[in-house]
């Protein structure tokens, strides 16, 4: 692969697709949760189709499939290459104003819409593998968009490429472009059939150079509680309020299984909604773990701490339900290790001597896919400090990415039958 060849557009792409807001929102019935994404995938047919990629589509539900015709005469397996358009409802995607800073020397980066929020190197140490980069960053008073902005670019330029330049062999390649990633609903109107591929990366890892082979399993658990109203003035030995009832099984949630006190393979149980009335109260809270025993002993801890709380309150009543969200792709992984070992050999000849392996505390579309029949591992994009007003991304990081595609599609070819 020449190196003119890699001269592409990921800075130029991604700085147009950031400017699009496409939040999603996990409140939302529809699918996809939000219209706007569409706008963005509109914009990714078209220019899939000016490159010459003849059946790029939106289907009615947002997902952008394309096909990049094989060059090789070789029996390759189809590959399938995923980002996702949304960004994430923790933090504005409004109006993002994307702010390039070239030539990075270790600095301080104070966005100018609010001088309160700085990207500091301290607090970022991956900015110390960036020095004479251009980082881009949002503005300070939204998110980026980088997640996962940053791999829809990265694919978009590999797409290009590809398009310009038949003579890189390689076989049948599937893009696809999912709405809904980060409020957990980022495959759930996949068409596999339609889809038609045996293998796949998403795009929507951290670290240049790194591939993640494991992701955390994951459950979802409501907590309902039925307290007895009471008026206020007449409440003594009848009141129990639902509220503090809810309360209390908060409160008695161990830090020790909390994501601020969590790290590496370590589990954890954390609440993220709490609603109600004196008579009716609801806890959202997601689990996570790396093993499915692991997400058993979490809910074990929770009801036994429900049942704990509600001794103290005889004429109340809880009810737990948990249902499942996603499954750590690593299971589905070991059955394919060429799957793994192929990424890792195009980092390598992408410039990374020593590609990281690790596993993600936290799901990517590619947890679900594997286990709907794509064994699917994350690879990097450059996207750092995600859902958040100081999330950024390398222009070179990024260039790397669609480099590691470009190698990865190659040495599929290369290792395939005649």
């Amino acid at each position: 692969m020449q190196a003119d060849q890699l001269h592409h557009t990921a800075k130029e792409r991604f700085l147009r697709y950031v400017q699009i807001d496409t939040q999603s929102d996990p409140n939302s019935p529809t699918i996809p949760s939000t219209e706007k994404q569409k706008d963005l995938s509109r914009i990714l047919v078209k220019e899939l189709q000016e490159m010459g990629v003849e059946d790029a589509e939106m289907d009615e539900y947002g997902y952008v499939y394309a096909t990049i015709p094989a060059t090789s005469s070789k029996k390759v397996p189809v590959l399938c290459f995923c980002s996702h358009v949304d960004t994430s409802p923790d933090c504005s995607g409004t109006h993002v104003k994307p702010l390039v800073h070239p030539n990075y020397k270790g600095q301080d980066l104070v966005l100018p819409d609010d001088p309160n929020v700085i990207i500091r190197l301290a607090d970022h140490p991956d900015l110390a593998q960036q020095l004479g980069n251009d980082i881009i960053t949002a503005s300070g008073t939204t998110l980026l968009g980088a997640d996962n902005k940053a791999g829809v670019a990265a694919i978009m330029s590999a797409a290009k490429i590809w398009m310009s330049n038949p003579q890189i062999p390689h076989g049948k390649i599937r893009i696809l472009f999912t709405p809904d990633e980060e409020i957990g609903r980022g495959v759930d109107k996949v068409n596999m059939k339609k889809l038609g591929a045996r293998f796949g990366y998403t795009i929507d890892g951290e670290t240049a150079g790194s591939i993640e082979n494991e992701t955390f399993s994951a459950d979802f658990a409501l907590i309902t509680i039925q307290g007895v109203a009471a008026h206020p003035g007449f409440a003594k030995g009848k009141m129990e309020n639902a509220l503090k009832i809810a309360a209390r099984i908060v409160a008695k949630f161990p830090d020790k299984l909390s994501p601020e006190h969590t790290s590496e393979k370590q589990g954890f149980i954390h609440p993220m909604h709490f609603d109600g009335n004196l008579e009716t109260a609801t806890i959202k809270l997601i689990i996570r773990d790396f093993t499915e025993a692991g997400l058993k002993r979490h809910a074990n801890t929770i009801r036994k701490i429900v049942d704990q709380v509600l001794k103290q309150f005889p004429n109340s009543s809880a009810q737990i339900q948990i249902s499942e969200q996603y499954r750590n792709m690593g299971k589905v992984l070991k059955r394919h290790p060429q799957v793994v070992e192929y990424a890792m050999e195009a980092l390598q000849r992408a410039g990374f001597e020593q590609p990281l392996k690790r596993a993600i505390r936290g799901g990517t579309d590619g947890s679900r896919l594997s286990f709907m029949g794509l064994p699917c591992p994350n690879l990097f994009a450059g996207e750092h400090a995600f859902h958040s007003k100081q999330e950024w991304v390398s222009v070179q990081d990024m260039e790397k990415a669609s480099e590691t595609i470009l190698h990865l599609a190659q040495i599929w070819e290369e290792r395939s039958a005649e």
